[in-house]
């Protein structure tokens, strides 16, 4: 097989991750727009969370980080990858018909269970109808993952990142169509019904299409995953002993979620501003850390099987460099001009300048903690590449106390943002413990001089940028229109300059140079 390239992959990965995130902000403008933070967004965003928590465990989360390096190896060997995806697939399948059976049978204490503020109230009802519509989507969405995660480790990365891109198709259409009158209400007659409705069939269609393309994909790459009736063989008892510590550790991040989720239901608004908050850092995190992830883990598990040392350094080293060049100063812009940010994409309609600083206090908190988000994306393909699952698990539930203790705790003192700083302060301690845990597997997950020797110069380019940003944004004037066309370009300029304030003086501070760029994008 083929070397997988790492800066060809991650840009590929990302570009099409930034196309979807694009396409995710002009949905979540219209549901900002048309929806609020009123009840109907509040339910619908509880329901939407459930399928998407889940997949977490059986999507391109904790299964497939077992998965991917086991079906890399054999990729790598030559020792029948087609047939374990297709036993893996098989066993995934029925796992995941009989859960969403009983997830469906079961749905109200589930949304209980996220949302406990819901109790006695009309978004109760709403969540359990929208989820039970919602939740058939783990199915398709975490069959696609298996799917994109045999492409990934093939070095094929374009279908399985473009993918996403339909589900935000499928919702800003089905949106629109809500609001025209074309599409009846399940929940109900107020505000925001219609498209609510919408919203949980678009999910749905959105699932299965993303599967189809995807499938297709690796079909004309050599990769019939037709169907077969699932076997109990010695691999799959392997896959699941590996796989076992890996979605647990999942659980445990969801249980995070869950903490958060409870906490903001107790404030009237809270679950859509810290949704909309996260949307936000999901966005260079996603850009950077999750494709840094989906590539580097297949490249550092077959870097091992061909014990390809000097190589496995380097793709780790490259990879932190390429991630902290570019997440420093997303984080630095999200503690600097949230308001700017957040006004900008979301202030229109129904949701209002109030709802504007609150989600821009969480963005704010969320951005301190993205550096440590994205390392983690970096450092856990360490251990996921050497099939150990069962550390990552420790470390999570470390992070998991953090959390629940500073959520609840700090939930009196600072209200729904206590959700926010939760999540920070454990992103930080499980980098913490994914970093000092590493020293015993070698020279492959030391990082070299090189990134040591750049990192101070990217730190410094961020501060400078931020400055820059400070003074800016003061410049820009009052504008009456804010969410309008006018402020929104505003925003964009200040962007664009402050990418060019870190673009010149990184280049300055050689903390990057312009020949990397031409040769990445040259590849």
């Amino acid at each position: 097989m083929s070397p997988i390239r790492l800066i060809t992959g991650v840009l590929t990965v990302g570009v099409w991750t930034l196309l979807s995130r694009i396409l995710g902000f002009v949905r979540d403008i219209l549901i900002a727009a048309w929806l609020g933070t009123g009840p109907v967004a509040e339910a619908f965003f509880v329901a939407f969370t459930l399928p998407n928590m889940f997949r977490r465990f059986f999507g391109e989360g904790a299964f497939n980080m077992a998965f991917v390096p086991m079906f890399s190896k054999k990729l790598e060997a030559g020792d029948e990858p087609i047939s374990f995806a297709r036993q893996a697939m098989a066993g995934l399948a029925l796992i995941l018909i009989v859960f969403s059976v009983l997830a469906t049978i079961f749905m109200p204490w589930m949304v209980l269970a996220m949302a406990s503020g819901f109790a006695g109230d009309a978004r109760l009802d709403m969540a359990v109808t929208l989820g039970r519509v919602v939740f058939v989507y783990i199915v398709f969405i975490s069959l696609a993952a298996l799917v994109s995660g045999v492409l990934n480790a093939s070095g094929r990365f374009a279908a399985a990142a473009a993918a996403p891109i339909l589900l935000n198709i499928i919702l800003i259409a089905i949106l629109i169509l809500a609001e025209l009158g074309f599409i009846g209400s399940i929940i109900g007659d107020g505000i925001g019904a219609r498209h609510g409705t919408a919203l949980a069939f678009g999910v749905v269609l959105a699932g299965i299409a993303q599967l189809v393309l995807v499938w297709v994909a690796a079909k004309r790459a050599g990769f019939d995953l037709k169907p077969i009736r699932p076997v109990w063989t010695p691999e799959m008892k392997r896959l699941a002993i590996i796989a076992a510590p890996a979605m647990l550790a999942g659980g445990v991040v969801q249980v995070n979620l869950l903490v958060g989720r409870q906490v903001a239901s107790y404030f009237d608004g809270a679950i859509v501003w810290l949704s909309f908050a996260d949307r936000l850092y999901q966005l260079p995190l996603g850009v950077v850390g999750i494709a840094i992830g989906i590539v580097l883990l297949p490249d550092l598990s077959r870097r091992l099987q061909a014990k390809d040392t000097s190589g496995g350094q380097n793709a780790l080293s490259r990879a932190a460099e390429m991630s902290l060049a570019l997440a420093i100063p997303a984080a630095v812009a999200l503690a600097v001009i949230p308001v700017a940010l957040v006004s900008a994409l979301f202030e229109r309609g129904a949701f209002v300048a109030a709802d504007t600083k609150a989600t821009a206090m969480a963005c704010a908190i969320y951005g301190l903690g993205l550096p440590a988000f994205v390392m983690q994306k970096v450092l856990q393909p360490l251990y996921f590449a050497r099939e150990d699952t069962k550390r990552p698990f420790y470390f999570a539930l470390a992070a998991m106390v953090i959390n629940a203790v500073l959520a609840v705790a700090l939930a009196p003192l600072i209200g729904f943002l206590a959700a926010a700083v939760g999540t920070t302060v454990a992103g930080w301690g499980m980098l913490a413990l994914l970093w000092v845990n590493r020293t015993g597997m070698g020279e492959a997950a030391q990082f070299d001089a090189r990134l040591v020797d750049r990192l101070w110069r990217i730190l410094v380019a961020a501060l400078v940028m931020g400055l820059a940003l400070w003074g800016l944004q003061k410049a820009l004037p009052n504008n009456p229109d804010t969410g309008g066309i006018i402020h929104l370009l505003l925003v964009i300029g200040l962007c664009v300059a402050g990418a060019a304030v870190y673009g010149v003086v990184g280049l300055g501070l050689k903390a990057f140079t312009l020949g990397e760029f031409r040769s990445a994008f040259r590849r």
